[in-house]
């Protein structure tokens, strides 16, 4: 598929490969499109198994000559949009912007269902319907003919961070990956996850530690009813009616983190682990010192199950003063209380120092 150009008279190309189709994705946010000096901004959609249309964005440079390698956001848990408009002060936006404006690479990110412009329900919709869209998604690089499928770099943040390995899912798909960036990730179960997030925001709270330890006794009961035992929270708050304080959504027993139950309940039956340690490519893992939300142990392990299968293809890197993404903070205490420090540019430098020191090779 070509892409055909719509050129808006600013320094940047707008393009969409449905550009004169009665198919094009309507715009619903009212933010404007993102626009860079020298930079081509293709907003195009891709469709789901369901039928869900999501929005797509892609970034290349405007003068770049044949194929060139290409940057896949695989993205984090909750329903904010990977668009990053002019003046954005959210750090995750502001690294975006930074890769979208890389020399020699191009950027391609996915809005999940519900979320910006994209078809559908982030709130009902669970993690196998998401894992579809981005697959969706990553099979849609081959229709840019500016984009060298032979070179694809995996960002994952957050949970993306876990599941990146998973986007890819055929061995030919795997084949074109040369690398993975995992930001704020994860690899043990999220029934464990659940237990360690859980430890920190009671302790972060400024509970006393006994009453942490007894507050985990009853936490262990509800995450194993709800995730290993897949019973609702009402029905484990029917019959535990003391755990009722302890789940973080207070009334609402249907969604947590503002996606539904099922969607975690997906999780738990992940086995990250195995999908890392298949991992033979070169991969950078960062995990914030104030990240309070996912444990520097699981990027650890990541980087030790893919140094298992190639000695050395993996860094980790603990980075002072970051939170759970590209956040700056002062202190842990902060980070739990989102009270940011200005932007400190060091993130972005860690991924594309990383980045142009790999496609060199």
């Amino acid at each position: 598929m070509r892409v055909v150009p719509i050129i808006v008279f600013v320094l940047t190309l707008t393009v969409s490969s449905n550009a004169f189709g009665a198919d094009v994705l309507p715009r619903k946010t009212t933010t404007p499109r993102e626009t860079y000096p020298n930079v081509d901004v293709i907003y195009d959609s891709v469709t789901t198994p369901h039928g869900e249309r999501l929005r797509t964005i892609i970034t290349t440079p405007h003068d770049a000559r044949g194929k060139l390698p290409v940057i896949f956001v695989a993205g984090w848990l909750s329903c904010d949009s990977v668009e990053a408009p002019p003046g954005t002060k959210d750090a995750t936006g502001i690294v975006l912007q930074d890769l979208a404006q890389l020399p020699g690479f191009c950027l391609f990110r996915v809005d999940k269902q519900g979320v910006g412009d994209s078809e559908g329900n982030c709130a009902e919709n669970d993690f196998e319907s998401e894992l579809a869209g981005y697959r969706a998604a990553f099979r849609a690089l081959k229709n840019y003919d500016f984009i060298d499928t032979n070179q694809i770099y995996i960002l994952g943040i957050s949970n993306g961070g876990g599941f990146a390995p998973l986007v890819p899912e055929t061995d030919a798909e795997k084949d074109h990956v040369r690398g993975y960036i995992v930001v704020g990730g994860w690899v043990k179960t999220w029934f464990e996850h659940m237990l360690e997030i859980e430890r920190r925001r009671f302790a972060l709270m400024g509970r006393p530690p006994g009453e942490v330890n007894q507050r985990m006794k009853g936490a262990a009961t509800l995450y194993y009813d709800w995730l290993i035992n897949n019973n609702s929270i009402e029905e484990i708050l029917r019959d535990h009616p003391e755990l009722a304080e302890l789940w973080p959504e207070g009334k609402d027993h249907r969604h947590l983190y503002g996606r539904p139950l099922q969607f975690y309940q997906q999780l738990q039956k992940l086995n990250l682990a195995a999908a890392w340690s298949r991992v033979k490519v070169p991969i950078l893992v960062l995990h914030g010192q104030y990240d309070w939300i996912m444990s520097r142990e699981d990027h650890e392990l990541i980087a030790q199950y893919v140094n298992a299968n190639q000695p050395g293809a993996a860094d980790f890197i603990e980075v002072p003063e970051t939170g759970h993404t590209f956040q700056h903070y002062s202190s842990l205490a902060d980070a739990f209380r989102g009270k940011e420090a200005p932007f400190d540019p060091k993130v972005v430098h860690l991924v594309t120092d990383w980045l142009k020191r790999k496609h060199t090779k």
